[in-house]
């Protein structure tokens, strides 16, 4: 297997086609050597904040509620690079709570989620791999914008970055490469012949699988969440507790910026140096924000809940951990949840609200919503 230092990278070379040029990137599976020390340095660090991330996501008693709510997070922040707007908040509510005018978004951001989810729940018994990533593509872009451009399906014609191919910022390769080069892409992946460093690999093939473009729409969502799902396919991590979107999107320009000198300039180095300090960052506010959860949670049950008369501690508890899981909820809901009568939801709510652990969120006087406002901000800040 040819070595070759990340230094002397070359991402490839511009083609002729017919009134335009497209690029054409060079295949990435080699080994490749790390010989620039800030670049080690950065690699030690976040793989060492990865590891203690890791296991908090394995200790944390109920995690799989938290990592709902990041799986949330970064759903809503991946597509709002791509244009969406729905927030944090909108993106816990029901549909039908929404304004029509918002629900197409929304819609976006729940493929989101539920791709994430199909696709964790795959890797269980799929390698991660050009049929998986095809699953999760189709997934992305059910009854939503891009539902009529292949879904599921490598392109068999060319895209484009721009208003007009004529006018494009970026061409990627003829669709006649796309095969071969995802083909190039799987194999390094899983190439156990070479001594990549994970966070390098994935660094390298982010960025590759954004210069492929592999399908007509969806590439910038498919291209982040292949970031955790190598985490989890490769045993990083135990769950999807690291999301880089919320870091790229507050740097969107640099985040562009990167991607494109690589292309180029060839500059790989500069782009691993912005992936790995955003590994580094992300798993840190991510072990702050589980840290928080704990304090919360434990001044709720220390503070709070017994507050609650005995007979009514079993609903207040069985309402906080569903809170846990779904953020938001309605009278309608909670009486559901407790099977109790709307009296009795309501008189809970109304007391969580008192307690400041439900905030009220539609204004409305029928039909309301109540959030879990301190835990849902942990999320949105952190």
């Amino acid at each position: 297997m040819l070595r070759k230092d990340i230094s002397q990278f070359h991402s490839g070379r511009f083609e002729q086609q017919y009134q335009y040029r497209s690029f054409l990137p060079e295949p990435i599976n080699l080994e490749w050597q790390i010989s620039t020390p800030e670049i080690i340095t950065l690699l030690d660090e976040s793989s060492r904040l990865l590891g203690e991330l890791n296991a908090f996501s394995q200790l944390i008693p109920d995690v799989d509620f938290f990592i709902k709510m990041h799986v949330t997070k970064e759903a809503t922040t991946s597509s709002r690079i791509e244009g969406t707007r729905t927030n944090m908040e909108e993106a816990l509510v029901d549909e039908l709570d929404l304004d029509p005018e918002k629900r197409d978004d929304w819609q976006e951001v729940q493929n989101y989620i539920q791709a994430l989810n199909a696709a964790i729940s795959q890797l269980q018994t799929l390698p991660l791999s050009s049929r998986l990533i095809k699953d999760i593509h189709r997934i992305l872009l059910q009854s939503v914008r891009g539902k009529h451009k292949q879904p599921g399906e490598f392109r068999t014609s060319q895209n484009w970055i721009g208003m007009t191919l004529k006018n494009a910022t970026f061409v990627p390769p003829h669709h006649e490469h796309v095969p071969e080069l995802m083909s190039d892409l799987e194999k390094f992946m899983h190439n156990e012949e070479i001594h990549v460093p994970h966070l390098v690999k994935i660094g390298i093939i982010h960025y590759q699988f954004e210069n492929i473009h592999p399908f007509l729409d969806g590439n910038g969502r498919l291209g982040r969440l292949l970031i955790v799902l190598y985490l989890v396919s490769f045993g990083l991590l135990a769950k999807p507790a690291l999301y880089l979107s919320f870091f790229f999107e507050q740097r969107k320009g640099d985040y562009y910026d990167h991607l494109t000198a690589v292309r180029t300039n060839h500059n790989l180095i500069d782009w691993l140096r912005f992936f790995l300090y955003g590994v580094r960052e992300t798993a840190s506010q991510s072990i702050q924000v589980f840290k928080e959860i704990i304090v919360l949670k434990e001044r709720i049950e220390r503070e709070i809940l017994p507050c609650f008369h005995v007979r009514r501690q079993k609903n207040a508890q069985a309402l906080i951990r569903h809170l846990y899981e779904n953020p938001v909820v309605s009278i309608k809901q909670v009486t559901a949840l407790l099977n109790a009568q709307p009296n009795t939801a309501s008189k809970l709510i109304s007391d969580f609200c008192e307690h400041t652990i439900l905030r009220e969120l539609t204004g409305r006087k029928r039909d309301r919503l109540f959030i879990f406002n301190d835990y849902v901000r942990l999320f949105v800040e952190g």
